[in-house]
């Protein structure tokens, strides 16, 4: 902050200004990246509005955490009906063919397919 100047008066400055600041009560935020997760445990949080754009600035102690290859499924669940249909197999088994195959629903077919020939 600025020497001289109490937090008060530096708020009513920023008002003035057309910023609006406002502390949040956070546990904790997480920001997934494609290569990595970052959680931040009782962070101090302030969300900043200023000139129509809403903006948060967090500060915290920080982890690093590689992904986890399960988080999210890409297989929908029309996907798992469309294999259960063509080869009378249960969700489970239609399921774990579309994991195996990437969500590829004809390779999945063919391997189900292939299973009961």
């Amino acid at each position: 902050m600025m020497p001289n100047i109490n937090p008060r008066q530096m708020q009513q400055m920023m008002r003035k200004m057309g910023i609006d600041q406002e502390d949040l009560d956070a546990s904790e935020v997480i920001i997934k990246c494609p290569d990595k997760t970052i959680r931040i445990t009782n962070p101090s949080v302030q969300r900043v509005k200023m000139q129509g754009s809403i903006n948060y600035q967090i500060s915290g102690p920080e982890t690093i955490e590689a992904p986890d290859a399960k988080e999210e499924s890409t297989i929908s669940d029309d996907d798992i009906e469309t294999v259960m249909e063509q080869t009378s197999c249960s969700q489970d088994e239609a399921t774990a063919a579309l994991e195996e195959t990437n969500g590829d629903i004809a390779e999945a077919i063919l391997k189900l397919s292939e299973g009961k020939n």
